[in-house]
């Protein structure tokens, strides 16, 4: 699928809507999941969120896949692994292009 198809697709839901299910009941034990943002920075909705949310259906789509062919449980965990690493460089792509934009992302600390 290409990445204007998905983008079409995105343009019809809702700002917070989920993607792809991901299959978080197989995830190794121990295993960190990666937050996924549910909702774009500031509130703005732009070809930047929607890139965002392309590339976590791409990384779900993916790790579906590397999980179907796996054959043991290093494969499993290799899947999961390059899907982590994916998420979190989508959200540091999106975040940066956000911020070439202007708009921040909020941070709260308790001191």
């Amino acid at each position: 699928m290409k990445k204007w198809t998905v983008m079409a697709v995105f343009l019809a839901l809702p700002a917070g809507a989920a993607v792809a299910a991901v299959p978080y009941d197989a995830m190794p034990p121990g295993f960190d999941r990666p937050e996924i943002r549910t909702v774009p920075i500031a509130g703005i909705v732009n070809q930047y969120w929607y890139n965002y949310k392309a590339d976590i259906l791409e990384a779900e789509k993916e790790l579906g896949s590397d999980l179907r062919h796996a054959t043991d449980r290093e494969d499993r965990w290799d899947a999961w692994d390059e899907w982590a690493t994916e998420v979190v460089d989508a959200d540091k792509d999106y975040v940066k292009e956000m911020r070439k934009k202007g708009y921040r992302v909020g941070r709260v600390t308790v001191g």
